[in-house]
């Protein structure tokens, strides 16, 4: 086992623990980035580029008939295809957590469309599921099973948000772990079944899960209600007869008390478990060899790589597989860099130079190679790990086009392309300018109910004058949703204009010529 490093590139900063990789013909894309997607990439999804030792990003588009992705961070993955010996699969994404930390509970399939050297096309389509749904979560696993003919995915695992009515204001965030349920999704009919084993007692989140066949094994994993790593190895065999299906959990020895572990191929048979944590305060640096037949797993330790100082006394790290036997390691940068967010990358080469030559992967790895939010866990359960799956080498693409961070506006961390309220219809794939100020997103502007979100003035039916005004005056908004509760405090506020008495003319004054009667005329009255 080898181990070398790689230099990040200015906008390494988007490389923060918590993405997600899709291997697509050898090109590894990821999406998931801190924050929402900006300008130079709408789409989130990158092409990752390893050259020369360095990390570059090329953004990549989705096709006009896909739906909005929005940037999640640590959901479960795998590929989905036809059948297990099909060389044509799509991605399956469920869950993980958006830029504002509110948790999904959709379901998406990626597919490519078309990829040259200057643009990759994807197609992104939601699912839409009904039956037992999985609740929104993160930090699970799924996984596609084949059986007589038949798939089927199975989802286990995860954490959620403690449900409305048990939340506390100094809780208010907290989280907890997922009720230990399996689900089977049928993309066919999209419908989901859930089943409650006896055997699965603890919920488990961050665990690694190595599917082949009809037969999920679960390794390791970290209990928030115990504060536990699960020594335990579970089996799960999923038969699809032409009925109901049938699972069944087998609890087998051998197993290794692990979160947050990371899990790479190097044969038909042969995976290597590398990384993770093995208590709440020291990482665990030990490599297992895990050897799967028919009905059968071995876990067995082989030798481990020369670590470098840095990993060995950093506080955490993460990573996952690049695939073919190859592992990408992240640690911390701390003060040592001057960007507070970069991070030190190196790469783990499993195999030895003779076996370095590519194969093809006959069984589905889906490994949860992420953890909690600081702050919400044990203080190793803050490395929230990004999944690779291809080699660093196999990346021919000129540097034309490449994503360069620094070029980019610093916009609000609300992003444009959300879904504002219930009503909203503002697609990235379809938006045009409706007012005349924009230009290349939408007008948003915040409500100021409760503390505060973005919504689109489209949304709200605003009009264009009406826009300028509440951008003009220091006034408080509520949208469409809010305004009933804050009735007396929405804006426009309605001000009722004084009438001014109109001011009456002035009369003009009448001046009587009063004549001086003269002395004639006054002795004749006098005496008459």
């Amino acid at each position: 086992m080898s181990l070398q490093a790689v230099s990040a590139v200015s906008n390494s900063s988007l490389l923060q623990p918590g993405f997600s990789l899709l291997n697509f013909d050898g090109h590894v894309f990821f999406f998931g980035q801190k924050g929402w997607p900006k300008r130079s990439c709408p789409t989130g999804v990158f092409l990752l580029e390893i050259k020369q030792n360095e990390l570059k990003m090329k953004p990549a588009a989705f096709s006009k008939d896909s739906c909005y992705l929005p940037p999640l961070r640590y959901p479960a993955l795998c590929t989905l295809r036809s059948n297990a010996e099909s060389d044509e699969y799509q991605y399956v994404i469920h869950g993980g957590k958006t830029p504002n930390n509110d948790l999904s509970d959709k379901i998406y399939i990626m597919s490519l469309v078309s990829k040259n050297s200057k643009k990759t096309t994807f197609q992104c389509i939601e699912k839409d599921l009904g039956g037992d749904v999985p609740e929104a979560r993160y930090g699970h696993t799924i996984n596609v099973v084949h059986s007589q003919g038949k798939s089927i995915s199975v989802i286990f695992g995860g954490r959620s948000y403690t449900p409305l009515a048990q939340r506390t204001t100094e809780k208010w965030n907290s989280v907890v772990d997922c009720l230990p349920s399996v689900f089977l999704i049928d993309f066919e009919f999209g419908c989901c079944t859930s089943y409650i084993l006896p055997e699965l007692q603890d919920g488990l989140s961050f665990h690694v899960s190595v599917a082949r066949n009809d037969t999920i094994y679960i390794l390791g994993g970290h209990s928030l209600q115990n504060n536990t790593r699960s020594p335990s190895l579970y089996k799960l065999k999923v038969d699809l007869p032409l009925g109901s299906p049938a699972v069944t959990c087998t609890v087998l020895p051998g197993g290794i008390s692990v979160s947050s572990a990371i899990v790479t191929q190097t044969g038909d048979t042969e995976f290597v478990l590398v990384g993770g944590y093995q208590s709440d305060n020291q990482k665990r640096l030990v490599c297992n060899s895990i050897v799967l037949e028919d009905n059968k797993i071995e876990i067995v330790e082989r030798a481990s790589p020369d670590w470098t100082p840095d990993i060995k006394h950093c506080r955490m790290w993460f990573g996952c597989d690049m695939g073919k036997g190859s592992v990408l390691l992240g640690i911390p940068g701390a003060n040592k860099q001057l960007i507070s967010d970069a991070n030190y990358f190196y790469i783990l080469r499993c195999k030895g130079a003779e076996e370095d030559k590519e194969e093809e992967l006959t069984a589905q790895v889906c490994s949860q190679t992420s953890t909690e939010d600081p702050g919400d866990s044990t203080p190793f359960e803050d490395s929230e790990e990004f999944c690779f799956s291809a080699e660093a080498n196999s990346f021919d693409v000129d540097d034309t086009d490449t994503y360069n961070e620094d070029d980019e506006e610093d916009e609000s961390e609300t992003g444009y392309w959300i879904t504002c309220s219930a009503s909203c219809n503002i697609d990235i794939n379809t938006w045009v300018p409706f007012y005349s100020t924009e230009l290349n997103k939408p007008a948003m502007i915040l409500c100021s109910s409760g503390a505060g979100h973005w919504v689109h003035a489209q949304c709200m039916d605003l009009s264009e004058s009406m826009l300028l005004h509440l951008s003009e005056a220091n006034v408080k908004y509520f949208c469409n949703e809010h305004v009933d509760l804050n009735k007396g405090l929405q804006t426009p506020k309605k001000v009722m204009r004084l009438k001014k008495q109109p001011m009456k003319p002035l009369r003009k004054k009448t001046t009587m010529k009063l004549t001086t009667p003269t002395k004639k005329s006054f002795l004749r009255r006098l005496f008459e």
